[in-house]
Parts: C-alpha cells; structure tokens; sequence
C-alpha cells in the first residue's frame, strides 16, 4: 500500500493523550522513560496529569509533541511492516519526521527540540507577541490584510494550512489591530490563539541562528524515507539541506497546503497522522476531500489502517 505518513506539531497536544497506547506497549513506555531521563523531568506524568498546567507552555509542549509522534510511529511499525513513501510534519512534525525517517537520533532531536523551545519562549517578552487564525481569505487577503492593519508593528503570515485557513504571528499589537478589521476585509472568522510563541515570523530571526549553532553540533544523516520539508514543500536533499531547513523553518512560514499537495501530485492519496489530536487529518479535509486520512493515536487505528491494507491489496 502507498501513503504518506505526517506528523502534527504544537497544537495538537491535550493532557491525557497517547494514553490507551501507552498502557498497551511496552516500547511506548520505554521512549517515555528514556525521554524523562534525558529531560530531567517525568514527561509522562506531565503528558497524562499536567497538575502544573504546564503542557500549553512552548518549552513543555515541543519535547511532549515530538514523544508523542515517535512514540505513535513506533507503534505502528511494532505491528505493521508496510513503510510510507513519503514522510512530512508540521512545524515541530518535521523534526518528528526526520527522526522516523532515520536523519536524526531520537536523543539529538530532543535535545534540540528543547533547546528550541527554550530559545523561542526566550525571544520575545511573555505577553508581547501573538498568533492568530484567520478563516476564509484566500493567502493573498491575509497576507493584503497584514499589511494594511499591523502599522509599524511585525506580523507574518506564517501557517499555510488550508484553502481558506492561515495563521498569523508577531507583535500582539499588530495582530490585535488586524482581529479588530479582519471581518470588514472579508473573513469569516479572526481567532487569537492560546500560544506562548509567535512562532514562524520574523520575530524568530535570532533563534534561528542559535539553533543553526546546535544543529552543527549534531550528526544528521541522509533520509531512509524521503521527507517533505516546511519551507519548500519539497523533499530534503541532503543533510546540508535538512540543517538548513530546520534552522530557517522557525522563522518562516510552514507551507502545509503545498506540502499536501504535492504528496497528491505523487498519487499519494492515503495519508497516516501518528500522534494525537488530529488536526492534521482535519486540514488534509480542507485541502482534498478526495485524501483518506487515518489518525494513528490509538489501538483502534490499528483495525482501521489493517481494514485499509486489506482493502488496497484485493484491488
């Protein structure tokens, strides 16, 4: 069977999630343990109680997203022995991609999803910048739409996730000023987001140097599975390539639309969200109806993606 496999990023995370998958593997507990080790802190109690309320903080959330998406992959590959085409993630997915693809040692990605978490909630004052969702404009009315209300202040258009769904960041300023005149310039709907982070602007343009001094220190091999990259929306190269995207992807916009896409354009039809939420199967929706898009957050995913391998093999 051929499918792409797609991992979701900041966003997408709840407390509780992974649980019935935790409690049915072993190997899902093991990448729990070894992630808290290298951490300094119990990241499954935080994921399944969150008594803190901290799993909505940047610098809690990528290392919990990136668990999720590996531990989901896992999973999967305990049990099913098919392999995807092609990889791809969403902002923090991507780095959940490249591990899976084998480009990146699970412990060098969650040292640098931690160090760019840290980085990123360091970068901007708590309070100062913003992200926000706006629902029916074509890409170019957002981004027409930024322009004529942030003034002087900095906002991007930065997540391209949908025909008719794109996400803003930058100064709160900015995006506040643009929420007040976003349905006279024709949205439907302007929603602040519950970030710390105004992630994939130019506000990030700091960070992305920093993390590109990380990156160095790393070994980054080339791709198993090839896998689609943020800033493009075409597959990495080589590990040049892979350091330069995951530097520059912090502080440019994530072309998802494109990304998906181009796994149609390739025949790609049937898509594998591994880890929670499924909102990556909810904009798969929006982009084409005509996708097959399996969430892969529980034992259930199992009797749905083993009903679709049945299904492809008597075609």
């Amino acid at each position: 069977m051929v499918f792409a496999a797609i991992f979701p990023g900041q966003g997408s995370q709840s407390v509780g999630m992974m649980q019935e998958l935790y409690q049915s593997s072993s190997t899902i507990q093991n990448i729990y343990e070894q992630a808290s080790s290298l951490l300094g802190y119990d990241l499954w109690k935080l994921t399944s109680l969150d008594d803190n309320n901290e799993l909505s903080s940047t610098v809690y959330t990528q290392p919990a997203m990136l668990v999720a998406g590996i531990a989901s992959w896992n999973h999967y590959i305990d049990n099913f022995d098919i392999k995807p085409s092609y990889m791809a993630g969403h902002s923090l997915g991507e780095y959940t991609a490249l591990v899976c693809s084998g480009a990146i040692d699970f412990n060098d990605a969650l040292s640098i999803v931690k160090t760019r978490a840290e980085l990123m909630q360091n970068a901007v004052p708590d309070g100062d910048g913003a992200m926000a969702a706006i629902i029916g404009l074509e890409d170019k009315k957002v981004i027409e739409l930024c322009d004529r209300y942030k003034g002087n202040n900095i906002v991007d258009a930065v997540n391209f996730n949908a025909p008719g769904q794109v996400v803003i960041a930058g100064e709160k300023k900015g995006i506040d000023k643009i929420l007040e005149n976003a349905k006279d310039f024709g949205a439907k709907m302007a929603l602040l987001l519950n970030v710390s982070v105004p992630s994939h602007c130019s506000l990030m343009d700091s960070v992305a140097s920093e993390l590109k001094e990380k990156l160095n220190s790393i070994k980054i091999n080339e791709t198993k599975i090839p896998v689609l990259n943020n800033l493009e929306a075409s597959v990495y190269k080589n590990a040049l390539h892979i350091l330069d995207g995951l530097s520059n992807q912090v502080r440019k916009p994530v072309k998802w639309t494109q990304t998906i896409q181009y796994l149609v354009e390739q025949n790609i039809n049937i898509h594998i969200e591994f880890g929670p939420g499924g909102v990556l199967t909810g904009l798969n929706k929006r982009i084409d109806r005509s996708l097959q898009s399996i969430k892969y957050d529980s034992p259930d995913s199992m009797k749905l993606i083993n009903k679709t391998f049945c299904e492809k093999e008597t075609l």
